[in-house]
């Protein structure tokens, strides 16, 4: 995401924004900060990259030229695609879900609780978050987060 925001400063420094202008970039980019608990991480930084592009590529003037342009999205789709297929780096996924057990959230029975958590989901949970606590209808909003699956597939 910070290269996209350095991109989008540096090959648009020269051209001249209006204050609209302006206040609708932020506008968008805001939003997309608070729908990050809808949207999961991974798909919002590609539609952020997306956007930032196609904004980079919109407002090129005639100072940039066609091979800086090429270039910088080359270079952020390189990116990407080095990020994606690099094995080093975290394939971690995150679920939320809802337990009963709020026996086990307790820290001293936190082994406990992540092989309850494993048994039940039947993914390969590495860790877990107690996101919230609902004493009255002793329920827990649980973030669980394992391994990706799918790309072992």
């Amino acid at each position: 995401i910070s290269m996209i925001v350095f991109l989008i400063c540096f090959l648009l420094e020269s051209v001249k924004l209006e204050l609209g202008f302006a206040l609708g970039l932020f506008a968008i980019f805001g939003i997309l900060r608070y729908r990050t608990e809808t949207i999961p991480i991974k798909e919002m930084t590609y539609l952020f990259v997306v956007i930032g592009i196609s904004v980079i590529n919109a407002l090129a003037n005639k100072k940039i030229s066609y091979a800086e342009l090429f270039f910088a999205n080359a270079f952020v789709v390189g990116l990407l695609y080095y990020l994606e297929v690099n094995p080093y780096f975290n394939k971690e996924q995150r679920m939320t879900i809802k337990y009963e057990r709020i026996d086990l959230i307790v820290p001293e029975r936190y082994a406990e609780m992540l092989e309850d958590l494993r048994l039940r989901t039947g993914l390969p949970v590495k860790r877990f978050a107690v996101k919230n606590v609902n004493f009255l209808r002793d329920t827990a909003d649980v973030y669980i987060f394992y391994e990706n699956i799918q790309e072992k597939v």
